[in-house]
């Protein structure tokens, strides 16, 4: 496996241990306690949205009493921002695990937003809650996005050092360019497609994949002379 291969990942770093609203380290009962309510969260927000929602929809969504939610979260917003903050770790994890044994930058991509497409089929709270987050606080919308681009920029240019990206292309701007399209292709074949009562979720159409893994191909692949060698 090539060195950019083996730094394609977009999630390497431990999660940051779970805290109480007073900063202390939770028991595992605990980080189970704040797991359900951010799942009840992601499901209230995702239904109500952020206006709509409150305190109490999720607890009672969550069985958890009132008062228990302020040893987690001191507020409505702070657990909409940590909602945010989980929702972007576990998608870079979900994008991380599905590249780890790709053979080369193109299967890499290719596996990377099949990975995406499967955590957005399962968690379409993730576009509204991020949406959300342009008004609610956009340092965290700032922050979704970034935490993504900087992964995948890093990919790039090991690709390029190794030959298997045009080293013409700004890593930066490719990698936003990249993100923006699949963020449009899965609203587009998975949230306005989506049949709410499937069971299991609506998968992206494996020809809409073709189709992605053409484009992305045709963008990244170096370009060479008729001779053979590269522009």
């Amino acid at each position: 496996m090539n060195d950019a291969v083996s730094r394609m990942t977009l999630d390497t770093a431990e999660p940051t241990p779970a805290l109480s609203a007073t900063g202390k380290p939770l028991t595992k009962r605990g980080e189970a306690t704040r797991r359900k309510l951010l799942e009840a969260a992601e499901e209230v927000f995702a239904s109500l949205g952020y206006h709509e929602a409150s305190i109490v929809k999720i607890t009672e969504r969550a069985g958890i009493g009132l008062g228990t939610f302020y040893l987690y979260f001191d507020s409505k917003q702070q657990i909409f921002e940590e909602l945010v903050v989980d929702l972007n770790r576990r998608v870079r994890h979900s994008m991380s695990e599905a590249m780890a044994g790709a053979s080369g930058r193109i299967e890499a991509e290719r596996a990377g937003f099949e990975g995406f497409f499967r955590f957005t089929a399962a968690h379409p709270a993730l576009y509204r809650v991020v949406r959300e987050a342009e008004f609610v606080s956009p340092e965290m919308l700032r922050l979704h996005y970034t935490r993504i681009v900087d992964g995948y920029e890093a990919g790039l240019r090991a690709a390029q050092r190794d030959g298997d990206v045009d080293e013409a292309l700004d890593p930066e701007v490719t990698a936003w360019a990249l993100m923006g399209a699949g963020e449009l292709i899965g609203m587009r074949y998975l949230l306005w497609e989506r049949d709410e009562h499937d069971n299991p979720p609506n998968a992206m159409p494996d020809a809409v994949i073709d189709h992605m893994t053409r484009f992305i191909r045709n963008a990244l692949e170096p370009r060479r002379t008729p001779g053979g060698s590269h522009d």
